[in-house]
């Protein structure tokens, strides 16, 4: 029997490809939307997936011009299932607005808005831009130390890195495009969106079947 991932979402359209990118690694989606469950019982990972901005108060910063209007049920929510996770060391996967809300989740801040937006937010773009992976990390174990291109579609960042994270891989403007938590079984977040590449990809894929290998494990 497949074991069964949870993916946090807002919007019904956009649950499709987190949901292939599971099974097509062996795993069993559940998808969980907002006000709740604040809960992983019977859950054995969690996936938190891209969407729209996170409410900056969370961060203690005053909303730019150019930040979406927040969604605090589900910020609380995803907050509330990422400590159950940690707490429990199950397996994370977190993409896109993921990141930083795993960023933050560890007192990390944010880019608003970034100065470099046209080149992470180029919608419908296969190679978007290089990342490179920081060597020995979690994330180049799986996708190996070279430059490879992602997609992107974000024009928020990390800015300040959250207690206990490692900044595992960049672009070349020095934009963090990855963070992991050490010590745990598996907790990796990528800025990129590796769902829509899967299987086409072989470093998407890669890090898919590195997350249901943890899952499994």
């Amino acid at each position: 029997m497949a074991k069964r991932v949870g993916i946090t979402y807002r919007l019904d359209e956009k649950l499709a490809p987190y949901a292939a990118a599971l099974r097509h690694a062996g795993l069993e989606p559940v998808p969980l939307s907002p006000p709740g469950p604040h809960s992983l019982d019977g859950l054995d990972g969690l996936l938190l997936s891209g969407g729209t901005d996170l409410d900056p108060d969370l961060y203690g910063d005053e909303p730019h011009a150019e930040t979406e209007e927040p969604d605090r049920e589900r910020d609380e929510m995803e907050l509330w299932l990422l400590r159950d996770a940690i707490d429990r060391d199950l397996p994370v996967l977190a993409i896109c607005r993921g990141m930083q809300l795993f960023n933050v989740a560890f007192g990390g801040g944010l880019v608003q808005h970034l100065k470099t937006v046209e080149t992470h937010r180029q919608r419908g773009v296969t190679d978007a831009h290089m990342v490179k992976a920081a060597p020995g990390t979690v994330l180049a174990s799986i996708v190996g130390d070279a430059e490879f291109a992602v997609n992107s579609r974000h024009h928020q960042a990390v800015a300040s890195t959250g207690q206990q994270l490692v900044v595992s891989a960049r672009a070349a403007d020095k934009v963090v495009e990855a963070l992991e938590l050490p010590g745990r079984r598996f907790a990796v977040a990528v800025q990129w969106h590796p769902e829509d590449r899967v299987p086409s990809q072989e470093p998407d894929t890669r890090l898919f079947e590195a997350f249901a290998r943890a899952v499994n494990a």
